[in-house]
């Protein structure tokens, strides 16, 4: 059991985790050769992530009874995307070609097939896994591990009422799928930071990405201009505007799905989140064939940068290092199904002779969803955050349905 936190206001909270990020962008930007040396190892992000998590581990913050989590999910996430999509270029996006939709479906399979798989090998030394019933059994967990890594959250919430998931193994199984997924996203944004390396090693053909970094580089300078108050105002007022008409939208539209279509929960629609999600990429999508779009030269996906990592750090604090050790079988099931995932995608990835980017952004848009797949996007270059974003839609819209399948070969398998 947790001991009460040595900081709970949320103000603090908030404000410590600021100066956290403050000192992250500060070093991974100094000029010293130490701290150069240092981030060329380590990406800045993810100490965005593992920082705040110590603050959590050893007690100085407590993650699970903060509600940072839930406003910057709610209000930040949703104002973030629209900022992110607004200078969407979508023609470039498709001009990206088919790899990137091919690795992301590999991705899909990867967890598909990986978490019954995981489940077959672990129980062949620990036969006390299958053949229970109820709703602590194994395999009911798994089912809400699949449903966060091919989607998200909204989905994870689903597979879990649908297959009557109990609140402990649930519980258990968040560790595993916070901690796996970080590890991995870990092991992507390092490779990101050795992209061309690792391409001009496969022979990958780059030059789809090298011509949409181009073209939004080119679109940025052209309207480019330092933002006084009013553009901040207007920038604001577009993100938070949306995300105000999204949960309006979600408010309304969840409970109609609810009772008129009970059997598409499935498809995370009676999923409020689920809807808020759509409809803020939806209209950031749809303002960038408007003049909204010129807002991207006064800062707009900087501006949702910020947002996206505030996001970043208080999910960082959800984290607790320990909870490995309170479950090491799931972890280790957790483990092999992750090892799978990744190892279809790097083969897949070279057979097809596919950039790293389509190969880790593609992953990322199943395994982290909305919140993560701009980062590993805006890792190989910050213009490149929009493709994240579409991919980790499709990862929604496929998510539980996907989900749900995998469900079914877990119970069989168990």
């Amino acid at each position: 059991m947790q001991h009460q936190a040595l900081i709970t206001n949320d103000a603090s909270v908030l404000g410590l985790l600021a100066i956290l990020l403050g000192l992250v962008f500060y070093t991974a930007n100094s000029s010293n050769a130490n701290w150069q040396k240092f981030y060329s190892i380590v990406p800045a992000v993810l100490l965005c992530y593992f920082l705040p998590s110590l603050l959590n581990t050893f007690g100085i913050i407590n993650g699970e009874e903060s509600n940072l989590y839930f406003v910057a999910s709610r209000y930040l996430l949703p104002t973030c995307l629209v900022l992110l999509t607004l200078s969407v270029d979508l023609k470039s996006i498709s001009g990206l070609g088919p790899k990137a939709i091919i690795l992301f479906f590999t991705g899909t399979a990867g967890i598909v097939i990986g978490g019954p798989l995981a489940l077959l090998i672990v129980s062949s030394f620990r036969p006390d896994l299958l053949g229970v019933e109820g709703p602590e059994a194994v395999w009911r967990g798994l089912t809400t591990v699949a449903g966060s890594w091919i989607g998200g959250g909204a989905n994870q919430a689903a597979m879990k009422e649908i297959y009557g998931a109990g609140d402990k193994i649930f519980s258990a199984m968040i560790t595993v799928d916070v901690i796996v997924a970080n590890l991995w996203m870990a092991v992507l944004l390092i490779m990101a930071s050795n992209a061309k390396q690792i391409d001009a090693k496969s022979g990958a053909d780059t030059s789809a990405i090298t011509r949409l970094k181009e073209k939004v580089e080119t679109f940025q300078t052209e309207h480019a201009r330092i933002p006084v108050l009013n553009d901040l105002m207007i920038i604001l007022a577009v993100g938070l505007g949306v995300t105000g008409f999204a949960h309006i939208f979600a408010d309304n539209i969840t409970p109609y799905m609810v009772e008129n279509f009970p059997n598409l929960d499935r498809l995370s629609f009676h999923s409020k989140f689920f809807w808020m999600i759509i409809f803020s990429t939806s209209v950031g999508i749809a303002l960038s064939f408007t003049p909204l779009r010129k807002l991207e030269g006064v800062g707009a996906s900087r501006v949702g940068s910020a947002m996206l990592y505030i996001l970043i750090v208080s999910i960082g604090m959800k984290m607790d290092i320990t909870m490995i050790f309170d479950a090491p079988i799931y972890f280790v099931i957790g483990m092999i199904w992750m090892l799978f995932h990744a190892g279809l995608m790097l083969f897949v990835a070279k057979l097809i002779k596919a950039p790293l980017f389509y190969m880790a952004v593609g992953s990322q848009a199943n395994v982290g969803g909305a919140a993560s797949a701009p980062i590993v996007a805006s890792a190989f270059h910050p213009s490149l955050a929009p493709v994240g974003v579409l991919l980790a839609v499709l990862g929604y819209t496929v998510g539980t349905v996907m989900a749900w399948f995998c469900g079914q070969i877990l119970q069989v398998v168990a």
